[in-house]
């Protein structure tokens, strides 16, 4: 199927008004979610020069660029009390409220769901927090730490070497589910009239991704042992490496690939083997056609295996790098990027979410915003005028760092 884009003009929550206090990937992938799917998500960021995130280097420096399209950037101090009517005047008109800041840090700056949806009782307000109700709920959260106390990142390396995930699961699985409680909460409105308090959490999120390994030990009466150690469900599921010094990960997960794979790979006189007719007999005789497998890989190049492989149908993948994904012919299909420009001026591609509506991708309606991009744009339709906005800005309540050239002749006004 060719995919193309939807058309932004009917996506499915257009005219949901999302206000967005986050910062980091958890508040901010959830945001960009509801985002892609229509909400006009308006992105609060610390007076003066914006949230913290678009500064960070090294691992972080692809945080901001990946889970901040489709959103405007509006500047504003909180503990101004100009910049505190103009976040309160938006929220009593907002839908959704998101935030992922430290425990109490929006309660402290009035901003708690009790006050706020006293004044706006539809508002639902969602929390992303580093732990749901009970001892740990104050405790401040990574991503690593939850893996690390969570049993994922034990599960991840070998004994001995716990290993975080290497990309950001929790936060990003976190952001997921707050965007489906978000979702769930809009439908149960049409029913109720009223908003609620939603939250998510990372702890949760990885006991939640990890639930299969404790319940490998209610099954089996074994601890799961880490997956560089694990007894494969599968006799064939394996790294090969290829006589051209590449690797392919090739799986035989059903008695019918395992008949095709000994036919095309010469290995007949073990599919005729009493001893290996189940999967389960297999995974017991391993060591009888093993050596004779990765044999046969080591005298392939990369290239003739994955064509083999992919010949009779097995699951297999060559094992790539995440910069190798720019180039790679599925992902730049139509619809599996967006172009976005980085701060630099630099032009590159972001995945988009990985759905289709009929065989539409959800597409790019909005930049990564500039720090403070749509400020102006933002209050005027709060209903204030130029002339307002100019005093927003000289009592610095207001913060435009990304103005454009009409944001900066308004400064002019002051």
């Amino acid at each position: 199927m060719n995919q193309t884009f939807r058309n932004s003009e009917s996506l499915p929550l257009t005219g949901v008004k999302v206000v967005e206090f986050s910062h980091m990937i958890m508040g901010p992938s959830c945001g960009m979610i509801l985002a892609d799917l229509g909400a006009d998500v308006i992105k609060i960021e610390p007076f003066p020069h914006g949230d913290n995130t678009r500064r960070l280097n090294g691992s972080g420096a692809g945080f901001f660029p990946t889970f901040n399209r489709n959103k405007r950037s509006l500047v504003l101090d909180l503990k101004s009390k100009a910049g505190h009517e103009v976040a309160e005047k938006l929220i009593d008109g907002a839908d959704v409220l998101i935030e992922n800041f430290r425990p109490g840090a929006l309660e402290k700056l009035g901003f708690g769901y009790d006050r706020l949806s006293s004044s706006n009782p539809a508002l639902i307000y969602c929390s992303l927090k580093g732990f749901l109700s009970g001892p740990y709920e104050h405790r401040a959260a990574l991503d690593e730490v939850v893996q690390m106390m969570g049993g994922l990142a034990y599960m991840t390396g070998p004994t001995g070497r716990p290993l975080r995930a290497g990309a950001s699961v929790n936060d990003i699985m976190g952001g997921m589910f707050a965007a489906i409680a978000i979702l769930a909460s809009i439908q149960e409105r049409t029913k109720t009239g009223k908003g609620q308090l939603v939250r998510s959490a990372l702890f949760e999120n990885n006991v939640f991704l990890v639930a299969q390994h404790m319940l490998q030990l209610a099954v089996t009466g074994k601890p799961a042992a880490p997956l560089p150690e694990r007894i494969s469900a599968w006799a064939v599921y394996d790294l090969f490496d290829t006589g051209d010094g590449e690797q392919i990960f090739v799986g035989v997960v059903s008695d019918t690939q395992w008949a095709a794979f000994c036919k095309s790979f010469g290995l007949e006189k073990f599919h005729a083997n009493p001893d290996l007719q189940t999967n389960a007999s297999r995974v017991l005789h391993r060591s009888e056609f093993m050596p004779d497998i990765k044999a046969i890989f080591a005298k392939m190049t990369l290239k003739d295996a994955l064509a083999r492989c992919e010949e009779i149908g097995l699951p297999f993948a060559p094992i790539a790098k995440p910069q190798d994904l720019f180039d790679d012919p599925h992902v730049s299909q139509p619809g599996g990027t967006v172009d976005v420009v980085l701060p630099n001026g630099t032009c590159t591609k972001v995945p988009t979410l990985p759905i289709d509506f009929n065989g539409e991708r959800l597409g790019l309606r909005l930049d990564v915003p500039r720090s403070g991009e749509h400020s102006t744009q933002v209050l005027r339709e709060l209903g204030y005028s130029d002339a307002d906005i100019a005093t927003l800005l000289v009592e610095n309540a207001v913060g435009a760092d990304g103005a454009s050239a009409e944001d900066q002749q308004i400064r002019k006004l002051a």
